[in-house]
């Protein structure tokens, strides 16, 4: 087929696209400083514990997603971690403050989850053997992955009274674990304390004095079992909702240096029963909703605890295993970027999803291991966004939603453009605040144009065009539904399906290149990145 020809395909495609309104908006991006900074590897997924048991709204979608056993040598699964280079895992989840680790001192049975009627969550106590946590880790080192590992936080506790335990955490398995850990090699970039047990906690909680002691605790243990270490790993704490007072009070009673990353959770979007996720998602003033949280524990860590730093340590979106035929589809990937861009913006400086794989908010479909819309976002966001986040002054549509970084390993700045709007078309003008235009922004065809040229430029761009030698380009990435159903588990970029190549590998997620004096285009219900090499910011210098 010749270019032309699928040029003209491609307006056929688009021929929906001459009714929409047309919105010219305009975006300053502040590059003289940064507003905040991320992590080098700011991506993270996480692997839970859940055995395929775990049902929620009469549907089971965890299948053999559980840590305990999760296929480790399919190759979708590793070529879906090696694409980070590297990609961090955090293992961890609500069944993580029963798991019992056996290094041959347990002196019990090592039995995986099982359904129990008054168990924590329904399920009995648990237990990692070291055969697994070996595979585990060949899976890590294979793949380059960076580790987080939740530990057991309520061992040696006892109910106080409904959902409150009380008492002195028992560190010996833990220490034991940790030992062995070391001993093997095992490189654990950090360990988190618990899950889910700050505030009034779900399930089970404890009090904050009490965690704090038991913190100190765990500093004194690392601090002894890594004396010989090169490389020390952070303690994550409480690894929970974020509760001001409790989490105020825990910085307090552990003192100085001793927590070294603060972790929250985020299910903002509400049960995954929820008949109005999508709506949710496409909903400006909902996104915005999650700000205060994010300000406030920026607030609590400058007035309390300065030496720590903010991570999410775990975000699926919705609660109870994820929306089913939402969390795994296309419009997701308006609410995940979108978060993790907000979260970037407020000093966050690691955000883990929930999940890897398992759930229907899995990265990976937890029978197949092909990826899911969202993985893809994750990917691009990983190669494209840098860690240096920068502001961007913009007083248009809510609908539209704009975030810029330095671009990720070379020079000039990366923008995420998120179009919420289903009927309006973006056309993006971009200036930098210190005068530099970095695109002359004069309109096409006369005021406007016409609908037919705007649309013939932009199935010219679509399909990659080679701009001349002599044209100053930027790198375009379009991310849209396959046949406009944001629904649909096929994500598009650039108009291409992004489909697992014939030997099971991610595809390549080539640009579009344009030239940088036009506008951007921003179709409705799309998502863009668009990587800007000539604009001049002295923070990304």
């Amino acid at each position: 087929m010749s270019y032309w020809t699928f040029s003209l395909l491609s307006l056929c495609s688009l021929s929906a696209l001459f009714a929409q309104e047309l919105v010219d908006e305009n975006i300053i991006v502040k590059g003289v400083t940064r507003v905040a900074e991320t992590d080098d590897n700011f991506v993270c997924a996480t692997l839970d514990w859940w055995p395929p048991e775990k049902c929620n709204y009469d549907q089971c979608p965890w299948g053999q997603s559980s840590v305990l056993n999760l296929d480790l040598h399919h190759p979708f699964l590793a070529n879906a971690v090696k694409a980070f280079k590297p990609l961090r895992i955090r293992i961890g989840g609500s069944l993580q403050d029963q798991v019992r680790y056996d290094n041959g001192n347990l002196g019990l049975l090592c039995h995986p989850f099982r359904k129990l009627t008054d168990g924590l969550f329904g399920f009995s106590k648990g237990c990692l053997r070291m055969d697994r946590w070996d595979e585990l880790n060949q899976l890590f080192k294979d793949n380059e992955a960076i580790v987080t590992f939740g530990l057991n936080a309520l061992h040696g506790r006892h109910k106080i009274r409904k959902g409150v335990w009380g008492g002195p955490w028992n560190s010996t398995n833990a220490q034991s674990f940790i030992k062995y850990t070391i001993s093997k090699g095992y490189p654990v970039d950090s360990w988190e304390f618990g899950n889910e047990l700050s505030g009034s906690g779900v399930g089970a909680s404890v009090h904050a004095e009490q965690y704090g002691k038991d913190l100190i605790v765990l500093k004194a243990i690392l601090d002894e079992l890594y004396k010989n270490s090169f490389e020390k790993p952070l303690l994550l704490a409480p690894g929970g909702f974020f509760d001001q007072q409790w989490y105020t009070k825990l910085l307090q009673v552990s003192g100085p240096h001793v927590v070294n990353v603060l972790t929250h959770h985020i299910y903002n979007l509400g049960p995954g029963s929820d008949p109005h996720l999508v709506e949710k998602i496409l909903d400006p003033h909902h996104l915005n909703g999650i700000k205060g949280t994010f300000e406030n524990l920026q607030l609590t860590i400058q007035r309390h605890g300065p030496w720590t730093s903010a991570w999410v340590g775990e975000s699926g979106g919705a609660y109870n295993s994820g929306g089913r035929l939402v969390s795994n589809t296309f419009v997701n990937s308006f609410w995940y970027l979108d978060q993790l861009a907000m979260a970037a913006k407020y000093g966050t400086k690691v955000y883990c999803r929930q999940t890897l794989i398992g759930g229907n908010y899995g990265l990976l479909n937890t029978t197949t291991f092909v990826p899911n819309p969202d993985y893809y976002s994750a990917l691009l966001w990983h190669r494209l966004m840098g860690k240096d986040v920068l502001s961007v002054d913009y007083n248009g549509s809510p609908f539209l939603r704009v975030y810029a970084h330095c671009s990720k390993g070379k020079e000039g700045v990366t923008l995420l453009l998120l179009n919420l709007h289903n009927t309006t078309e973006s056309r993006v003008t971009v200036y930098n605040d210190i005068n530099v235009q970095i695109r002359t922004g004069e309109t096409i065809e006369g005021e406007r144009g016409s609908s037919f040229t705007r649309s013939i430029k932009k199935a010219v761009a679509w399909v990659g065009r080679k701009a001349s030698d002599n044209t100053e380009v930027r790198e375009e990435y379009h991310l849209t539904a396959m046949d406009g159903y944001i629904r649909s588990q096929t994500m598009l970029l650039n108009g291409v399906p992004l489909q697992l190549t014939e030997d099971g590998n991610i595809p390549p997620l080539g640009p579009v290149l344009v030239d940088s004096t036009l506008p951007i285009s921003v179709a409705p219900w799309s998502i863009a990145f668009v990587s800007v090499p000539k604009f001049e910011a002295q923070a990304c210098a």
